[in-house]
């Protein structure tokens, strides 16, 4: 079906999925929607950029403090998970490049999360959070 725009609703008894096709024909799966939606996960260890084409990312830290930056979003209503999933002692400290609610959100216990919606006039804006530390 190739790339296909429709002017009405779509629908499918059994879901969608969004999927990926690597040169050598493998396919991924990125995202399902069905009875629920099930984004990507990306998982960053240490310091790096949070990925804006999974759902999710979840973070492990070492001994020391990780630097982490979150870029601007793609477009108004984008939705980032960001959680860490492995306390190796130091801190994630996540900077967005626009943020909305405040500069950075620090991450250091397991199950701190946090969720962020994209808006294009004003960055990214803290919607929930579990334990992360906003400056």
């Amino acid at each position: 079906m190739a790339n296909t725009t429709f002017s009405g609703p779509v629908r499918s008894e059994n879901g969608f999925e969004s999927i990926t096709k690597s040169a050598t024909g493998a396919i991924s799966v990125n995202a399902s929607y069905g009875a629920t939606i099930t984004g990507g996960v990306q998982s960053l260890s240490g310091a790096g950029a949070v990925d804006l084409t999974n759902l999710v990312t979840e973070l492990t830290t070492g001994a020391g403090a990780a630097a982490v930056t979150l870029a601007d979003g793609t477009t108004s209503g984008q939705i980032k998970i960001i959680t860490m999933v492995v306390d190796g002692g130091g801190t994630a400290t996540v900077t967005p490049v626009t943020f909305a609610s405040g500069t950075t959100l620090a991450f250091d216990a397991v199950a701190d999360t946090a969720t962020l919606v994209w808006n294009s006039s004003i960055g990214w804006i803290l919607s929930a959070d579990r334990n992360v530390t906003i400056a």
